[in-house]
């Protein structure tokens, strides 16, 4: 999605200088200039370093070239590219002088004002999708394109008319974490969206269940409503209390976008990730699991959770594979780690504090109370992101010490890599959720909040097995908590329609299964 804020100018604001606002911003905000991002490639996606567009520096002319080397190089998957862009802003590495300076973005122009594709550049469409077929996906090649020296977009890195690099970054790493800093606003953006498009498709599909009879359960009875079946409950409810918790986590994460500093944005960059594989995971469960809960009528395209799982299946994938990110958690969370066990200090942000206090004791045996109180539940949480961090570090150095690299290490160590992951998000959801819960007095409000954050809780807890794998629970715990599961889902029963209803999704975002699916159905309604 950070398509649809560069095309009005976002990389040139973010990621350009003084000199590309008073340029270009102005043409993009009025569409004189209509921008994309190829950062893409055929042969590289998350591997941003591994992009093989290469652009150098002629001192001669004062122009930077920009050149695919090879097929694999292609820009890939661009929005905007295949019809309508004017400009992008194009991702290579850049060479200076014969030596590499990593990856750097530009201004290039790819189509005149009328429309012609420019010299020396080829664009194609991607081709038809499974989804998101009004975006013109496009692929575009450079051959030796000339561009002005101040096209190249600066605030990171810069080059001298002479030909000399110039940046007050010496070291790569620091250099390329900071060009890519402002790209985290495209996660933020799917986060939300994620969010969003699960509210829709459970509005839908609760309205349903409320409606739609199926069944009687004693002779000559009438039949029963969807929703008054456990198994209905435990279908949808759980996931409308994940997209509750997951809505203040969301709303939390772009007011830490918005206060934004530099002290900030590597929190940011871990929190996003996590954050945007979590929720896009969760939103294409959420939408498949809506699609089967209505049955027949998911199918038909008019109810629309059928086509979203189509429109939104990608968001699994760009901005960076949610596996990768993922990983990508686990590591930052392990040189957290390292870092305070060398220098002796005590964890400090991303929510690790709780590392620096006593390992949580669990009781023996779990009772209603208990497994609903926010302080045992937070307490659990806690100790699964801890243990794992733990055993995830002590894996790592344990290959280490067999003579593999730290990478390889890394690589070897994925299956803890990934659970740490997801029990750093859910312990961020769940805290987000209780922090806003505390805010609120007490009252029917509150108490609602309260049933599903236990929700949220206890169905985290019984859908990951780590619980059980390290001992966390012990089975009749376990057990416990899994009952829990369905009588939380019975009493928040009553009150799933003013859930969705306090969602506030105008009437035509919904469908009409949502409402009078027999009237809609009618033969005068097809005349």
């Amino acid at each position: 999605m950070i398509w649809i804020m560069d095309f009005r100018g976002g990389a040139v604001k973010f990621l350009g200088t003084e000199r590309h606002h008073d340029k270009w911003l102005t043409a993009t905000e009025n569409y004189d200039m209509k921008g994309c991002f190829a950062l893409s490639e055929l042969g590289h996606g998350s591997n941003v370093r591994g992009i093989e567009t290469v652009t150098t520096y002629d001192s001669n002319t004062g122009e930077f070239v920009v050149n695919t080397p090879c097929e694999s190089g292609q820009k890939y998957w661009i929005g905007g590219a295949a019809n309508h862009a004017t400009h992008t802003i194009v991702f290579s590495q850049l060479y200076i002088n014969g030596s590499n300076q990593g990856v750097h973005a530009f201004i290039a122009q790819i189509r005149d004002s009328d429309g012609n594709i420019c010299p020396n550049i080829r664009i194609a469409d991607c081709g038809h999708k499974i989804g998101v077929n009004g975006v013109d996906n496009g692929r575009i090649w450079f051959d030796n394109v000339r561009i002005p020296r101040e096209n190249l977009l600066n605030s990171v890195g810069d080059v001298s008319p002479t030909g000399e690099y110039l940046s007050a970054i010496k070291n790569v790493d620091q250099r390329f974490a900071a060009f890519l800093a402002p790209l985290t606003s495209g996660r933020v953006i799917i986060v939300a969206i994620a969010v969003y498009i699960s509210k829709i498709s459970l509005a839908i599909a609760v309205r349903y269940a409320l409606t739609r009879r199926a069944f009687s359960i004693t002779p000559n009875g009438p039949e029963v409503l969807l929703l008054d079946y456990p198994s209905h409950q435990r279908r949808l409810l759980p996931l409308l209390a994940k997209v509750y918790a997951m809505s203040f986590s969301a709303n939390d994460l772009k007011m830490m976008y918005v206060k934004r500093t530099p002290k900030s944005n590597k929190a940011i960059h871990i929190i996003s990730s996590a954050y945007k594989a979590t929720f896009t995971w969760n939103n294409m469960r959420t939408l498949r699991e809506c699609r089967e809960a209505c049955g027949g009528q998911g199918v038909k395209s008019e109810n629309r959770v059928g086509l979203f799982m189509g429109e939104f299946d990608a968001q699994s994938t760009f901005e960076g594979d949610n596996n990768v990110l993922m990983q990508q958690i686990s590591k930052a969370l392990f040189a957290e780690y390292v870092a305070c066990q060398k220098q002796n200090k005590p964890f400090r942000g991303l929510g690790l504090e709780h590392m620096n206090k006593d390992l949580p004791v669990i009781p023996s045996h779990l009772t209603t109370p208990t497994i609903r109180s926010s302080e045992f539940q937070i307490d659990l949480f806690h100790l699964r992101e801890r243990d794992l961090l733990r055993r995830f570090f002590e894996e790592v150095s344990e290959y280490q010490s067999r003579g593999e690299s730290k990478e390889s290490a890394f690589i070897l160590s994925y299956q803890l890599a990934e659970d740490l992951g997801r029990a750093f998000s859910e312990r961020a959801i769940l805290k987000t959720f209780i922090n806003a819960e505390s805010t609120l007095p007490a009252g029917s409000l509150k108490n609602v909040l309260g049933l599903l954050r236990s929700v949220y809780a206890v169905i985290s807890v019984d859908e990951d097995a780590t619980f059980l794998r390290y001992g966390y629970l012990s089975t009749e715990n376990a057990f416990a908590v899994r009952k829990e599961v369905a009588k939380l889902c019975a009493e928040l029963r009553p009150h799933a329609l003013a859930l969705v209803s306090s969602f506030g999704i105008p009437d035509a975002f919904l469908s009409p299964i949502a409402y009078n699916w027999v009237d809609s159905n009618s033969w005068s309604s097809q005349l």
